[in-house]
């Protein structure tokens, strides 16, 4: 994030040459209190807001933060927002699934119609399939892939199923990482009655795939690549934001607001084209971003 940010910095004083910049990048988890406290005049998080930020944003200034979307999350680059998505083993014959489908595969609810716990439950037949309980993998309940999970599949609920096997990153003694994500797709590479969270990045030289997604239980159903997360077709695409403080009824701070209006601009998206990590935004997006700057 610091690399994009310094080259919309230098990006925008071609514009402004006599700007200056003043910037603290000690990572997401500071941003929001820097913005509330005065520290800060934008807040540029590396993920999308978490409602307890909201919530101490509004205990200190008694409204809610101003949120602008600026980027779209990766597809596969580590540490930049990557798309989540459930994945298969690869002798398994189910094609997709819906956000419904996946919250009631993997959240624990109290009515058992809403709950998905055998694979005939999800179309598929004949005797080594019919009865056959879904074997879970994803990240440990406090991992942040898992938060944002409960965010936009699961309603907001932290009843994760149980049984189902939980990883974290595993730190190597030669200094190396093997990722949680990894992890998870190599074993689910064993088992053709599991069901995992993960990221495409980790499919190479694994027996899985990935599962088509949708909003709506009749679809449409999309992977995730470069289109559909810039499109915001891909149901769980990531967004990154940065958050301002404006009053109600007051207008933007004319220094930010022509800031935030560049990195809405052809050039400033331009930007994260060369950057290469995050994925731009729809002109369409950045138009209707740039309305809440008026």
């Amino acid at each position: 994030m610091g690399m994009l940010v310094k080259s919309w910095e230098e990006g925008f004083m071609k514009f402004q040459p006599g700007v200056h910049f003043e910037y603290d990048m000690y990572g997401t988890a500071s941003a929001m209190g820097a913005l509330y406290t005065g520290k800060g005049d934008i807040a540029i998080l590396g993920q999308e807001i978490y409602p307890f930020e909201v919530k101490a944003f509004e205990q200190e200034r008694h409204y809610p933060p101003t949120e602008i979307q600026l980027a779209t999350g990766s597809v596969d680059v580590r540490n930049f927002d990557y798309a989540l998505g459930p994945f298969v083993n690869a002798d398994n014959p189910l094609q997709k699934l819906s956000l419904d489908q996946l919250d009631k595969v993997f959240a624990y609810h109290d009515d058992p119609k809403d709950n998905i716990l055998t694979w005939d439950q999800l179309g598929l037949t004949g005797p080594e399939w019919e009865g056959k309980p879904i074997h879970l993998y994803g990240w440990y309940e406090s991992d942040i892939f898992s938060t944002w999970i409960e965010r936009a599949a699961m309603h907001g609920s932290h009843r994760w199923r149980c049984g189902m096997k939980q990883y974290a990153h595993i730190h190597r003694p030669d200094g190396s990482i093997y990722d949680s994500g990894q992890q998870i797709l190599d074993d689910l590479s064993h088992d053709r009655y599991g069901m995992g969270l993960s990221n495409v990045r980790y499919l190479k030289g694994t027996n899985t795939r990935p599962l088509l997604l949708a909003r709506q239980p009749n679809g449409p159903y999309y992977a995730a690549t470069k289109e559909t997360l810039i499109n915001r077709q891909y149901p769980l695409t990531r967004v990154i934001p940065a958050e301002i403080d404006r009053a109600p009824g007051q207008p933007v701070d004319p220094a930010v607001r022509e800031f935030l209006l560049y990195l809405l601009s052809r050039d400033g998206q331009q930007e994260i084209v060369r950057n290469g990590k995050y994925l731009p935004i729809q002109p369409e997006a950045a138009a209707r971003e740039r309305e809440k700057l008026q």
